[in-house]
């Protein structure tokens, strides 16, 4: 990988509320990013949280020195980490944290240590926190107004990964001139060079986070009313496996809905084993209800397998080969995208790519 190279080694603190091996797109964007800074020469210390208890307090991986703090709730890292971040701070010439709870920890360090201090936002929601499923009216109102207070500090940058998510921070207030656009970077050479031969029967699949924007709410009454249609269809979830109440509502909407002979839940597959199974499906399905970027989209078309698309925030971006697009947030309008993709009515555009390269070099250059 070329990459842009700077004339003096950097020390670099990041500051994570999770890191690898939690899954996610945000883990995904700074572990390779981290990883790349060390094969620059760059000296990369993360401070994240243990959220599990068998994850070691230290260790180091590809060169990243990775300090793991034993809050285990996000909540207390963002709250309690001040002062170890602050240590940490001392010794580093760049701070750089992301969007939300590290912001806070990482920000008042820097600026007691009077250092530069950058944070990649990679959505920022607004009044979108009223509107999400599973999310409880407190708590809505809580996230929301820890926001607008992340928003109105003032940052040495905001490093947003597209334009919908660089045009969602200006509109919410922050200054132009601390906003720079960084596509996330994907690694194209992992990815198989053919794609992988089609299940027998119609299958589609859902991957990723158990998250409240991720449109689940959309898509389980969806796939039950479509798999009682089609009893050929197949619908397989590639999810985490962790105590969540989102997994819960998927898991007892499909067992009572008597349509579980036809779907497949599956966690914590490895990289190769999940790439099988999004080449050998029909269709990924993407019905978020916004996405800063969406690495399971970029990632999706890389194997070659078509999308049904929300077309919401930064996918508009990120969508490209053969897709489907929901013409509204219901139930409905998925049911009515997947039987268009049961009888193969794609659009179909130029494929986008988003290479990790460009992505790195845009932050060395940055840096620099």
């Amino acid at each position: 990988m070329a990459c842009y190279k700077l004339i003096d080694k950097v020390r670099i603190l990041f500051v994570l509320e999770y890191y690898y091996p939690h899954i996610g797109g945000v883990e995904k964007l700074f572990k390779l990013l981290c990883e790349q800074l060390v094969v620059n020469g760059h000296e990369v210390t993360v401070l994240t949280n243990r959220y599990k208890i068998d994850l070691p307090k230290r260790e180091v991986i590809k060169g990243v020195e990775v300090r793991r703090l034993s809050f285990y709730n996000r909540y207390l890292f963002t709250f309690f980490s001040l002062p170890i971040v602050w240590s940490y701070a001392g010794k580093s010439d760049v701070i750089h944290t992301t969007s939300y709870n590290a912001a806070f920890p990482a920000y008042f360090a820097a600026r007691l240590r009077k250092k530069p201090v950058y944070i990649t936002f990679h959505e920022a929601w607004g009044k979108l926190w009223f509107q999400l499923p599973f999310i409880s009216r407190i708590s809505s109102f809580l996230f929301y107004h820890y926001e607008r207070f992340i928003l109105q500090l003032p940052f040495t940058k905001f490093i947003a990964v597209s334009d919908y998510t660089a045009s969602s921070l200006i509109d919410q207030g922050v200054n132009p001139d601390r906003v720079i656009r960084i596509y996330n970077g994907i690694e194209y050479d992992i990815f198989p060079a053919k794609s992988q031969k089609r299940n027998a029967g119609f299958t589609f699949m859902y991957f990723g986070r158990l998250g409240a924007s991720k449109g689940l709410d959309l898509l389980i009454p969806a796939a039950i009313r479509f798999l009682k249609s089609n009893p050929d269809a197949r619908f397989r979830l590639v999810v985490p496996k962790e105590k969540n109440r989102i997994l819960k509502y998927v898991q007892q909407s499909l067992f009572e809905s008597n349509i579980f002979s036809q779907v497949e839940i599956l966690h914590e597959l490895k990289r190769d084993e999940l790439f099988d199974e999004i080449g050998s499906a029909h269709c990924v399905v993407i019905p978020s209800y916004s996405e800063g970027f969406c690495f399971a989209a970029a990632e999706t078309i890389a194997l070659g397998t078509p999308l049904i698309s929300s077309d919401q925030g930064a996918l508009k971006e990120v969508v490209s080969g053969k897709f489907i697009k929901m013409d509204a947030l219901t139930p409905d309008a998925l049911l009515n995208a997947l039987q268009e993709a049961y009888e193969g009515k794609w659009s179909a555009t130029e494929i986008k790519k988003f290479r990790l390269v460009i992505c790195i070099n845009r932050y060395l250059e940055f840096y620099g």
